[in-house]
């Protein structure tokens, strides 16, 4: 009976990490994620900016085109580029015959991150305002003599 000896352990990194996950079969889905990834930001700068906010390519297979849009006000509009963005689907090598936009309640781009903001306490809000008081013009003391 042989003893079990772990293997050295390499340092992890993040190609490292990468490699193990697009490993066969299980990176399929990876693979294909960024596939759709890379085909939705070749044909995202074809839409005017306004819809371009709203859309996402969600899918292609056996040549339908699937976009998805946060509104159905963006939908008409996506569905009138049709013809342009087959055409250039074909352009770039794929089969696609068939155009469909769906709508869902989820935006489709990420949302901006949100600001940062600050919160004062009611004394220190007044402070504020009475130190930018201060600085106006006609106070006394706001020309620097006092």
């Amino acid at each position: 009976m042989s003893e079990f000896k772990p293997s050295p352990r390499r340092p992890s990194s993040p190609v490292a990490a990468l490699d193990a996950l697009l490993a066969e079969p299980a990176g399929d889905p990876i693979r294909r994620a960024m596939w759709l990834d890379e085909l939705d930001r070749r044909l995202r700068p074809l839409l005017p900016s306004p819809l371009a906010a709203h859309a996402r390519l969600a899918n292609y297979e056996r040549g339908r085109l699937v976009f998805v849009v946060d509104a159905p006000v963006w939908r008409a509009k996506l569905r009138l580029l049709a013809p342009e963005l087959l055409d250039a689907a074909r352009s770039i090598g794929l089969a696609a015959v068939e155009f469909v936009v769906k709508t869902s309640l989820v935006s489709a781009s990420p949302p901006p991150a949100p600001r940062n903001t600050v919160t004062m306490s009611p004394a220190a809000k007044e402070a504020l305002q009475a130190a930018l008081a201060s600085l106006r013009p006609g106070n006394p003391g706001s020309d620097g003599s006092e």
